[in-house]
């Protein structure tokens, strides 16, 4: 098989062979190009040390030369050159307290993690395949190399970086390697948030991001997000669903853009459901407040997983309006409007198209046209510009102090009096008009 090497990738591998010694692109690079698709970086190993790679380049990076890795630096562009090695022991489920070089490249591939990311390329020898990558990838298949309790006792982070690979590849697990997984699942919790995090949103933000169900089954969410655990647990006897919440949840997470604030929206909309879980004398279950507690819950667990406060916010918010169902007039769409920001409508929007495609068909025509209902005021407001928020009044706290007001209590009351006067009636939103008192008459 011939890959096309970047220019720049060639050039590093012929000047580090140059000097007598073996270099190859490895590693994801050679996988997606195998898949035909472009990779975002290209790694290169070798059985030169890192001083010499050092000696070899002008401009260099130590960027973890205690483990042999060295960023040579072309044109601003950076490529990670690491030694052949074999690494010691693992005692932090992450970085081997040391590593070995070695000068053979089998031995470099031994220690990686998954068979499709242990093959490296050159122009001279072509693809070295020595796990069995193409026929995995030929499979479909995420199969560790070697041993999976080996390569997981490694780093602990392979076991959800292992599930990531099957969501962004659209793979299955192969048996043991999702065995072992079970097995060692608690061990995930000596990763940091952070890394989880990391890995969370990639599997979120992939073709298949409903292959949390992976995670799930596994035992791996039960340590990092037990909540969506209690969602797979409960059940939903009711007309408009035909999964439990935990099912609707992995459905809807399908029918939404790959955008990071609206997965993670539908990974938490229905996040409250299982502590509102009540039944009626028909048997059939409802879960009043539960946008209003997914809320609370939503914020808890994205501050545990270190998110910023941005997405946290937005995340939040668009949890709490998810599940709103209020009249589609311009007046309460304006309200909803400076409630929620109006930044965050149409995303809103996304969210309730894709939690009524994961329910039941039940209404869904229905549901559908109030949705179109909803967006077409939207866009009748904005059209015409009018007043929603206090940035749009004409009227501003710096107009009332001239009138007199001094207490900001008073004058912040008086704005949201206006602003009430203005979301029903749009086109007082006038300066003088309201400055005049007119709208406080009865």
């Amino acid at each position: 098989m011939q890959i096309q090497l970047p220019h720049k990738v060639c050039y590093i591998i012929e000047t580090i062979q140059a000097a007598g010694y073996e270099a190859y692109a490895v590693g994801g690079c050679i996988r997606d190009c195998v898949l035909l698709k472009k990779p975002d970086d290209w790694d290169i190993t070798t059985s030169a040390e890192p001083e010499v790679i050092k000696e070899l380049f002008d401009k260099t990076i130590d960027t973890g030369i205690k483990h042999g890795t060295v960023t040579v630096m072309l044109e601003k562009e950076g490529f990670e050159v690491t030694t052949y090695r074999i690494d010691g022991e693992y005692t932090d489920g992450r970085h081997p307290e040391n590593v070995t070089f070695v000068s053979d490249l089998a031995e470099d591939l031994r220690r990686r993690d998954f068979t499709v990311n242990a093959m490296a390329y050159n122009e001279k020898a072509g693809l070295i395949d020595l796990f069995g990558g193409m026929e995995d990838i030929h499979k479909g298949v995420i199969r560790c190399v070697g041993d999976a309790k080996e390569r997981f006792n490694e780093d602990a982070l392979r076991m959800m970086r292992a599930v990531r690979f099957c969501a962004q590849l659209g793979y299955v697990m192969e048996e043991k390697t999702g065995d072992a997984i079970k097995e060692l699942a608690p061990a995930i919790k000596n990763i940091s948030v952070e890394r989880i995090q990391t890995e969370l949103v990639k599997l979120l933000m992939s073709d298949h991001p409903d292959y949390l169900r992976i995670a799930y089954e596994t035992g791996l969410t039960a340590y990092f997000i037990p909540e969506f655990d209690e969602c797979m647990q409960t059940g939903q006897n009711n007309p408009h669903h035909d999964y439990n919440v935990g099912e609707h949840i992995l459905h809807s997470l399908n029918h939404i853009r790959s955008d990071k604030v609206l997965r993670l929206t539908m990974l938490f909309h229905d996040i409250g459901k299982p502590q509102t879980l009540s039944t009626d004398e028909d048997g059939i279950t409802h879960n009043y407040g539960h946008a209003r507690v997914g809320e609370e819950i939503t914020g808890r667990v994205l501050k545990r997983l270190k998110f910023d406060n941005d997405t946290i916010y937005k995340v939040k918010t668009l949890v709490k309006y998810h599940d709103r169902k209020g009249k589609t007039d311009a007046e309460s769409v304006k309200r909803l409007m400076n409630q929620m920001g109006g930044e965050l409508m149409p995303l809103l929007f996304c969210v309730q198209y894709a939690d009524i495609m994961a329910q039941s068909s039940f209404k869904r025509e229905e549901k559908l046209n109030r949705l179109e209902e909803f967006k077409a005021a939207y866009k009748k407001i904005l059209e015409r510009k009018e007043c929603y928020s206090l940035k749009d009044l004409a009227v501003t706290g710096n107009d009332l102090i001239e009138m007199g007001m001094k207490s900001g209590r008073e004058i912040g009351e008086t704005l949201s009096k206006l602003l009430d006067i203005v979301l029903a009636h749009p086109e007082f939103n006038n300066k003088d008009y309201l400055l005049s008192g007119l709208p406080f008459k009865d």
